[in-house]
Order: structure tokens, then C-alpha cells, then sequence
């Protein structure tokens, strides 16, 4: 990548990340507590992501806005088709690795 200037480098990684989205638009059966407890990140931290970038570009982008983009609906809509209560094995994973973060990073 670091023989591409910079505009086509901004280009593959839109697509890259435009390609994320749809990967888990497809995959809506992943939860967001799944995301969470295997790679720290979760759609809402893409939306989060987003409104950060936005800012520094000085660009106006709310958070619901941006949440929409990354969920391709409103999050209620998403949350009340396809979010499911997460399992006790799950809040417990979630729990392991938040402890396990706060560890880390006390050391």
C-alpha cells in the first residue's frame, strides 16, 4: 500500500470499509455482543468511528445518522428485527474480556 498515493489509498479503503458494511449487513445473525467479545468493536462503534472522523474532516454527521448508515436502517427498526437478548455465556464473555482489558491495561 505504500507504493499508492494517497487518493487511491483513501479509495480502496471507502471500499474496504463500504465491503465491511455489507459483509454484516449479510451477517445480520452477528451480534453486536459477539463483535464485542471477539474483536473489541461493534456497529456502533463504526458509527462512533464515523462522527469522529467527520469532526476532524469539520463535517456534520450526527450519531444517528451515522448509525443508520452502518446498520442500513434506523437502529430501532434493526434493534426490534434482528438484535436478540444476549445469552448468559455471552454477558459472561463480555464480562471476561472487559476484566481482562482493564487488567491490561493497568499493567
Amino acid at each position: 500500500m505504500q507504493n499508492l498515493d494517497e487518493n487511491t489509498r483513501t479509495e480502496l479503503e471507502a471500499a474496504a470499509f463500504r465491503r465491511l458494511l455489507q459483509h454484516l449487513d449479510e451477517h445480520k445473525e452477528v451480534q453486536n455482543i459477539d463483535l464485542m467479545i471477539l474483536a473489541d468493536f461493534c456497529r456502533n462503534c463504526l458509527s462512533k468511528w464515523l462522527v469522529s472522523a467527520a469532526e476532524k474532516q469539520g463535517a456534520d454527521l450526527d450519531y444517528e445518522t451515522a448509525r443508520e448508515y452502518v446498520y442500513g436502517m434506523p437502529y430501532d427498526e434493526w434493534k426490534a428485527n434482528y438484535q436478540q437478548k444476549a445469552t448468559p455465556e455471552q454477558v459472561a464473555a463480555f464480562e471476561a474480556r472487559q476484566a481482562y482489558k482493564r487488567e491490561s491495561q493497568g499493567s
